[in-house]
């Protein structure tokens, strides 16, 4: 019996670790993009720092580049970030983490943190789950991001070599494996609808919070009908 434990905290440990190299990796177009969108190489280190979450990252730098205020893009980053909220709700007591330990993991709360830990059977398997992978993200990620903005700054102006279009790409690779019911499809659908109606009639970041309003409508709906 203890050597399946060990073999299944191995497990663990070995997905979180890949899961880990794998988004951590990325933060180097989060660099790239970010300075190249006229942020300098500490902000954007402090973002992934003290934000840390990436699709609420690239939303600031991509309103910002497309000529958005700072306020706008915080609020757009804000927006999306209210997801990680419903995570907390659901892995608090699942950690079962009290006072300062819950404050410090909260920091780690992201999607791929979240998705290694929901589904484990003891609270030590969740625990494990959530640190090797929120950790070893958060490690790579800010690294990476470095790399990305050290090397962006020698690369001018991001749309002689197309990294105008990484925001839009990376937010497509977020969406893509959730597109995985017919609702989720109509209301990605529909918000990107909205979206492209609202870009000739809004300022820069306007469409990201009017499409958002697709998705709270459909939620509001879905709720009221039967399981």
């Amino acid at each position: 019996m203890s050597d399946d434990r060990g073999d299944d905290r191995r497990t663990i440990v070995r997905d979180g670790l890949g899961v880990g190299i794998a988004t951590g990796a990325y933060g180097v177009s989060f660099g790239a993009v970010s300075v190249t969108s006229g942020l300098d190489v500490l902000q954007t280190c402090a973002l992934s720092l003290l934000v840390f979450t990436g699709a609420s990252q690239f939303a600031m730098v991509g309103v910002i580049a497309s000529g958005g205020s700072p306020f706008a893009g915080a609020l757009s980053a804000l927006l999306l970030g209210t997801r990680n909220t419903l995570y907390g709700l659901r892995l608090a007591p699942l950690l079962d983490w009290r006072g300062r330990r819950r404050t410090a993991a909260a920091h780690l709360l992201i999607d791929e943190s979240t998705a290694m830990s929901v589904t484990r059977e003891t609270t030590a398997d969740a625990r494990l789950g959530f640190l090797v992978t929120g950790g070893s993200i958060f490690v790579l990620w800010n690294l990476f991001t470095l790399v990305g903005a050290v090397a962006g700054e020698t690369l001018g102006d991001p749309r002689d070599l197309g990294l105008d279009a990484a925001v839009g790409a990376a937010f497509l690779a977020l969406l893509w494996p959730r597109l995985d019911r017919p609702l989720h499809r109509w209301v990605a659908v529909g918000a990107a609808a909205v979206a492209i109606g609202a870009v000739p009639v809004t300022s820069a970041g306007v469409p990201v919070l009017v499409a958002a309003a697709v998705a709270l409508l459909a939620g509001l709906l879905a709720s009221g009908r039967p399981a």
